[in-house]
C-alpha cells in the first residue's frame, strides 16, 4: 500500500503574503504617537526570528507586549488577510479541496486569525496548529500560551513530532522556523516558499525554491490551475525598455532579465535559447538565425509601431506571436514634428548657435510662419494622418500621398502621385514603413522636383532617404532646413560613437532616434504590448498581433484550454476534431481564425482527458505548435 503524503504549510509570508503580526500592528498601533518606531521594532523582530537570529518565543513575547491588539483589532486584521492570500495559493483552490485531509498548517501565528483564512481553503479545524492569544476581560490580548508547542524554540519540530504522521512529509515555508523541520529529520523535502519573500540563508538550504506554489506543484506532479509555473517563463528585455514592463512582468511572476542595449545576431542567437518571451526596440534584429535557436519562445514584443527589424514569416514558421506598440508613440512623434517645422521655418538653429558665440543677430530674415504654408506628407498612416489634424489647427494647407487608399482627415487633401506631392509643398515629411520598397525612397531625383528651399524632415526610417543626397542639396540651398531622427546606420548603444555626413550643417535638427522616446510613450508602450503578452499567455487571446490571426475571447472556469498553431492548410480542423472523438471529448467552446500563411486554433474541453489526448494533437500533420493554457 502506497504511504500517505503530507504537505506541511506556512502562514505567515507563505499562505498571505506577509506577516500577519506586522499587519496587526499597523492596525493596532494606528493613534500611537510612537506607531512608526514600534512596527519598526515589531518588523525586526519578526525579521530576527525567521532569519534565526533570535529564539522564536523571546521574538513573539517582545511583539505581543508592542502590539497593544484587541479582540476588534483582530476582526480588522481577518479582513486585510482575506486580500493577502498569495496569488499561486489563491489560484490552486482546486488542490487545497482535494488534498485537504493531507494540508497540515503548523505557524508561529494564532489561530485567531488564521482559521477564518484557510477555512476558505477547506482545511479542516484540527489541520492547523498555531497558537493561541490570552485576553483580558476587555478583550485586549495580553499575552499567549506558553505551553503550546509553537510558542517556543523549535516549536515547529516538537508539534509535528508530536503528530507522528507516518508516511511522505513535505514542508513548504519562507523562514528558518520551517528548515528546522528539514534538519530535525521529521520531513522528507523543505521547499523554499520565495513569492513573497527571500530570505537567502534559509533557500540556499532548501531541497528546491519554490518561487510560486504552482512551481511546487509543478516538481511535485500534483494537479495545478495552469499547465507550466510563471516563474519557468523566462522573459528577455532588451534596449532600455521602461520599467513599468519590467513591473508588469515581474508582477505576473515570470522571471527577468533586462539587458540595457540591443545584441548582434551572434550574441541573441546564444542568449535565447531558454526564453519564453523577447522585447525589443528598433535596433535588435529578429533573423531566422535567431528564431532557429530559440526553443522555448513563445512571444516577442516590439516596444515600437514598426516590425521590420522582426522576420515575421521566420516567427510565424515557427509559431512565435509577434505584438508590437501601433499607437503608442503616435502623439510624441508628431509634437516633434510640429516643433521641429516651426523651429526650421524660423532659422531657430542658427540664432541659438550665434548666441552661444556671442552674436546678436536679431532680424526677421529667412523667418517665416508656418500659417498659409503647404505640409506635404508621405504616408498617411497612425502618425501621418495624426499630423495633418494638427498642422492643419495650425493653418497649414496639408497634402498628403500614400500607395493605399486612405480616408483624408479634415480638410487635407490627396495626391495621386508623390511629384505631385513633391512640386506643391513647402515642407515635406515623411512617415512610412520599413518595407524593401521604401529603401532611397527619396534620393537626388526626388530633391530635385522639390520647391527652392524647402524643409525637409524624416522621422520615420533610416534607409528611406540618400543622406548624401541630402546634405548635398542642404549644401547647394534647395533644401533651406532639415530635421532627421533616424539614420541608415545607427550606434549599437550610447557609447558608441556616431557620425554623419549631415552633420555640422546650417539650419539641420539631428536627433537620435528619439521620436517616440517621451516619458509618456514609453510608460504607454511599456503597459500596451506586456498586456497583450501576457494576455496571450494566460488566455491565448492573439488580438493586435502582427503575425498571428486575431482571435479575443473569454475565460472558462472547469475546463483546459488547448493550443493549436498549424500551417494554413486544408482540413486540420477535422483532424483536430477527429482526436477529440476518438477519445470522447467534449468541446465546450472553439475558435478557428487563419491568415495566409498560419491557422490558430483554441479549444476548451471538459476537465478530464486522456494525456495521450495531447501526444496525437501534436502529432497532427503541418502542426506548428501545441500548448495547455489551464
Amino acid at each position: 500500500m502506497k504511504a500517505e503524503k503530507y504537505f506541511i504549510i506556512d502562514f505567515d509570508s507563505t499562505f498571505i503574503k506577509g506577516e500577519a503580526l506586522d499587519i496587526l500592528a499597523e492596525i493596532s498601533l494606528g493613534k500611537d504617537k510612537g506607531k512608526n518606531e514600534k512596527i519598526a521594532e515589531i518588523r525586526d523582530l519578526t525579521l530576527l526570528a525567521m532569519s534565526g537570529e533570535m529564539k522564536f518565543g523571546v521574538s513573539l513575547r517582545k511583539r505581543i507586549d508592542l502590539l497593544k491588539a484587541n479582540r476588534l483589532h483582530i476582526d480588522t486584521l481577518i479582513k486585510k488577510l482575506n486580500k493577502q492570500v498569495s496569488h499561486s495559493i489563491k489560484s490552486n483552490r482546486e488542490f487545497f479541496r482535494n488534498y485537504s485531509s493531507r494540508i497540515i498548517i503548523i505557524s508561529g501565528g494564532f489561530k485567531e486569525y488564521i482559521l477564518p483564512i484557510v477555512s476558505k481553503f477547506n482545511i479542516p479545524e484540527k489541520n492547523v496548529y498555531a497558537n493561541s492569544f490570552k485576553f483580558d476581560r476587555s478583550g485586549r490580548i495580553t499575552g499567549f500560551d506558553k505551553k503550546n508547542f509553537l510558542s517556543q524554540d523549535k516549536g515547529k519540530v516538537k508539534q509535528l513530532k508530536a503528530l507522528k504522521l507516518k508516511g511522505e512529509i513535505i514542508v513548504i515555508g519562507d523562514g528558518q522556523t520551517d528548515y528546522e523541520l528539514k534538519t530535525s529529520g521529521v520531513v522528507s523535502k523543505f521547499y523554499a516558499f520565495t513569492e513573497n519573500i527571500e530570505r537567502i540563508t534559509v533557500s540556499e538550504k532548501a531541497d528546491h525554491i519554490t518561487p510560486s506554489f504552482d512551481e511546487f506543484l509543478y516538481v511535485s506532479k500534483l494537479p495545478m490551475s495552469i499547465s507550466y509555473p510563471k516563474n519557468r517563463i523566462k522573459v528577455l528585455l532588451l534596449e532600455n525598455i521602461h520599467k513599468d514592463a519590467v513591473k508588469l512582468f515581474k508582477t505576473e511572476g515570470y522571471s527577468i532579465e533586462a539587458i540595457s542595449k540591443s545584441l548582434s545576431e551572434k550574441e541573441l542567437a546564444e542568449k535565447i535559447k531558454d526564453v519564453s518571451i523577447l522585447c525589443i526596440r528598433s535596433k535588435t534584429g529578429i533573423t531566422p538565425k535567431v528564431i532557429a535557436n530559440a526553443g522555448k519562445l513563445m512571444a516577442i514584443g516590439a516596444f515600437c509601431v514598426g516590425t521590420n527589424q522582426v522576420d515575421l514569416d521566420a516567427c510565424s514558421r515557427s509559431g512565435v506571436i509577434v505584438f508590437n506598440a501601433p499607437f503608442s508613440n503616435t502623439r510624441s512623434v508628431v509634437e516633434l514634428v510640429i516643433a521641429e517645422i516651426i523651429m526650421l521655418m524660423r532659422g531657430i538653429m542658427g540664432k541659438n548657435a550665434n548666441l552661444h558665440k556671442g552674436v546678436w543677430d536679431k532680424s526677421s530674415s529667412d523667418s517665416f510662419e508656418v500659417r498659409g504654408k503647404t505640409l506635404g506628407i508621405i504616408g498617411y498612416g497612425k502618425i501621418g494622418s495624426q499630423l495633418s489634424v494638427l498642422a492643419e489647427d495650425l493653418g497649414m494647407n496639408v497634402y498628403y500621398y500614400d500607395l493605399l487608399e486612405k480616408l483624408a482627415l479634415g480638410n487635407a487633401k490627396k495626391c495621386i502621385s508623390l511629384n505631385e506631392l513633391l512640386k506643391k509643398s513647402d515642407v515635406i515629411t515623411v512617415h512610412v514603413d520599413g518595407i524593401e520598397q521604401n529603401e532611397n525612397l527619396i534620393g537626388e531625383k526626388e530633391f530635385r522636383r522639390m520647391k527652392d528651399g524647402v524643409i525637409f524632415l524624416n522621422l520615420s526610417r533610416g534607409f528611406v532617404v540618400d543622406i548624401k543626397a541630402l546634405a548635398e542639396n542642404i549644401k547647394s540651398g534647395r533644401v533651406k532646413g532639415a530635421a532627421i531622427d533616424v539614420y541608415p546606420e545607427e550606434p549599437e548603444s550610447n557609447d558608441e560613437k556616431f557620425t554623419s555626413g549631415l552633420q555640422n550643417l546650417p539650419n539641420v535638427i539631428l536627433t537620435p532616434h528619439i521620436g517616440g522616446s517621451t516619458d509618456e510613450a514609453q510608460r504607454n508602450i511599456a503597459n500596451f504590448v506586456p498586456g497583450k503578452i501576457i494576455d496571450f499567455v494566460n488566455s491565448g487571446n492573439s488580438y493586435y498581433s502582427v503575425n498571428f490571426p486575431n482571435i479575443q475571447l473569454p475565460a472558462f472556469e472547469n475546463a483546459h484550454r488547448l493550443i493549436h498553431i498549424h500551417r494554413n492548410v486544408p482540413g486540420i480542423l477535422a483532424k483536430i476534431n477527429m482526436v477529440f472523438a476518438g477519445h470522447n471529448i467534449n468541446i465546450i467552446g472553439q475558435y478557428l481564425k487563419t491568415n495566409e500563411e498560419t491557422g490558430y486554433v483554441i479549444t476548451d474541453i471538459s476537465k478530464k482527458y486522456d494525456p495521450l489526448l495531447i501526444d496525437e494533437l501534436k502529432g497532427i500533420q503541418h502542426t506548428i505548435k501545441f500548448r495547455v493554457l489551464y
